[in-house]
């Protein structure tokens, strides 16, 4: 499709299927002649603040069964994870005001930081809850890591983060993976040969 416009691919980087979607997300479009525009956004506002629900793994019957489908997806696709899903999660914050920060001022770097960390956090097992953990990281060579902590301490990286999570929620954003796709979201990462077909016969 000649011009068409990129997917948003929505995520949180404590999602694992947000995870495991950033592992394909791009390939898929890229199969369908698009591209995709990643954003950050927060479960803990989506979830628990707008739509009022327990965080997923304090969800009775539902909590266990996806600790068990994380590892399941995991051992089908091969995918070694270094964190412990189920364990003590990072706060996403850092991660997702860095990845603001980054798509407005480094734009060009911006996906490839969002892979670091994201790597970093998944692969590596590294605790990416605070500004200083991400200087430590393997950085696009576009950001230096300094640049990069002192920013994500800033009161500028925090506001562009609560206007990205405000557009996702106005956009219907409510989980993590979330594609949108022509103005048609699909939720999860098991849906993404339903986004496939769509995206190669032009919807139904």
């Amino acid at each position: 499709m000649p011009n068409a416009a990129p997917l948003k691919f929505y995520f949180d980087f404590i999602s694992p299927f947000g995870y495991f979607a950033s592992l394909r997300i791009d390939d898929l479009a890229h199969r369908q002649g698009r591209t995709v525009e990643w954003h950050p956004m927060l479960l803990g506002v989506s979830v628990m603040k707008v739509m009022g629900l327990k965080p997923l793994l304090d969800t009775p019957l539902k909590g266990p069964y996806t600790l068990h489908d994380v590892r399941r997806y995991a051992r089908l696709h091969g995918i070694q994870l270094g964190h412990t899903f189920g364990g003590a999660p990072s706060h996403p914050l850092s991660m997702a005001r860095a990845m603001c920060w980054a798509m407005k001022f480094h734009p060009n770097a911006a996906k490839s930081l969002a892979k670091a960390m994201l790597h970093a956090y998944w692969v590596m097992g590294c605790d990416l809850s605070s500004p200083e953990s991400l200087g430590g990281i393997e950085l696009p060579a576009a950001i230096r890591a300094n640049e990069l902590v002192q920013a994500v301490q800033g009161e500028a990286a925090a506001r562009l983060l609560r206007a990205e999570v405000r557009t996702s929620l106005e956009a219907g954003i409510f989980g993590s993976p979330t594609v949108v796709v022509d103005g048609e979201m699909f939720w999860g990462v098991d849906k993404f040969s339903e986004l496939e077909h769509w995206l190669a016969t032009g919807g139904w």
